[in-house]
């Protein structure tokens, strides 16, 4: 890496170019965990099977890459960023072009839902949190903001044009194309991606000039790291708010938009290119809106902030079923409203969690609180797929799911809340 460095010359941080990999990274496993939705439909078509059979596998996949996040953060401590993300982007990889041979459910359930979706949680937002903590001193919300919206960047780059291969070619050559893009990051983390500053005699991004460069590497067990931080988090109110509310996030955004939409967008008539379409564009319009989330957190109280994400994300939810029947302005003003809400939460989240349990803790800890996240989006995935099975409509899981949104809206304003003094008495 030190070639990278002197290519640079200097002219910014070294911070700024490893972002710019993990962007690409996360960019990649986006487009992985996005596909499930895409193939949805087609796989229905083939084989036969149900979308609450193909939901089980995408549920499995979704607990997987949650629950892989404090692992994730502690390897990445014990063993560094670089190796834990090389063999997990080979594992993506091969798990992504294996599924292209399956014909069973099994299979689906043991590919995409154990295999891929443990690899896609190493490359994730334990990976983003990770990377911010240790090199960002100052802009660490601009940065999170960034890296964030990279999972909306991956849905704009691959879901359009995987629909149309879909729609064109078929399901499989859908899953060679994201092997090979999965492939092709993975020189980039080889040869770019340093363990932290110090291996470039650097301090973080904003660290003051007179502040030690830290060299400290753990040795301690993965396994120890990730559960010792549990022990010590569990015992503290605010992390089961974090959490919990984190579980309404992923039930609302991955669990149920991210999974069913393509199909929903289906029962009303429109094709998998023109849902798929419809994701693209809720993506762009995250993009900005995670980034300047990440800008205002920087600002701004978090608490307040995930208020009104929250509360915003609940009541667009609740409007989705009445934009279909809304000829011109219905799904366009929903893609708006709901795609600037969509993942902004991370940031302030991410905030709070550092600024509760401290830097060195925060990655692990909000490992945890991502696993809560998509505990919820695996919870919705499979719950949203089983009321369509039964009631043939998803009426009444957007009713429930935007509920739970305005639920999450009054929890977080109890978190990390500082403690009232009490005002001295007059003699």
């Amino acid at each position: 890496m030190n070639w990278a460095a002197r290519l640079i010359g200097g002219r910014f941080h070294y911070g700024w170019l490893t972002v710019a990999v993990v962007f690409l990274v996360l960019l990649a496993a986006a487009g992985t965990r996005a596909t499930p939705s895409v193939m949805m439909v087609p796989l229905e078509h083939q084989f036969g099977w149900s979308r609450a059979t193909i939901s089980l596998a995408i549920s499995v996949n979704i607990a997987l890459y949650g629950l892989m996040g404090p692992f994730a953060a502690a390897a990445m401590q014990r063993f560094g960023v670089r190796p834990t993300l090389l063999i997990a982007l080979g594992t993506m990889a091969a798990g992504v072009a294996l599924s292209s041979l399956m014909t069973h459910p099994w299979q689906m359930i043991l590919i995409w839902g154990v295999m891929v979706g443990g690899s896609t949680g190493v490359a994730a937002l334990s990976l983003s949190a990770t990377v911010v903590t240790r090199w960002f001193t100052t802009h660490r919300g601009l940065v999170m903001g960034i890296l964030t919206a990279s999972s909306a960047t991956g849905q704009l780059v691959f879901l359009p044009m995987l629909a149309a291969i879909a729609e064109h070619y078929g399901w499989r050559q859908v899953v060679w194309v994201v092997a090979g893009a999965a492939a092709i990051v993975l020189p980039l983390v080889a040869f770019l991606l340093p363990e932290r500053p110090a291996d470039m005699q650097l301090r973080p991004f904003g660290e003051p000039a007179n502040t030690p460069i830290s060299t400290t590497v753990t040795k301690q067990n993965p396994l120890a790291i990730a559960f010792g931080t549990l022990a010590m988090a569990s015992k503290r109110r605010d992390f089961w708010l974090l959490f919990f509310s984190f579980f309404i996030c992923g039930a609302s955004t991955n669990g149920y938009v991210g999974t069913h939409l393509i199909a929903m967008c289906g029962d009303y008539g429109m094709t998998e290119v023109q849902g798929a379409s419809l994701l693209a564009a809720m993506g762009i319009f995250d993009l900005f809106g995670t980034t300047l989330s990440g800008w205002l957190s920087d600002r701004f109280n978090s608490r307040v902030l995930l208020f009104w994400y929250y509360g915003l994300r609940g009541l667009s939810l609740m409007y989705l079923p009445h934009a279909f029947g809304i000829d011109f302005f219905g799904l366009p003003l929903f893609a708006v409203f709901y795609g600037l809400d969509w993942i902004a939460t991370v940031p302030p989240t991410v905030r709070l969690a550092t600024d509760a349990f401290g830097k060195e803790s925060a990655p692990v800890v909000f490992g945890w609180v991502v696993a809560g996240h998509q505990l919820g989006a695996a919870f919705a995935a499979l719950g949203a797929g089983m009321l369509r099975a039964s009631l043939g409509t998803y009426t009444v899981a957007s009713m429930i799911s935007g509920g739970l949104c305005l639920v999450a809206a009054m929890i977080v304003l109890r978190i990390n809340r500082p403690a009232k003094v009490p005002e001295p008495q007059a003699a």
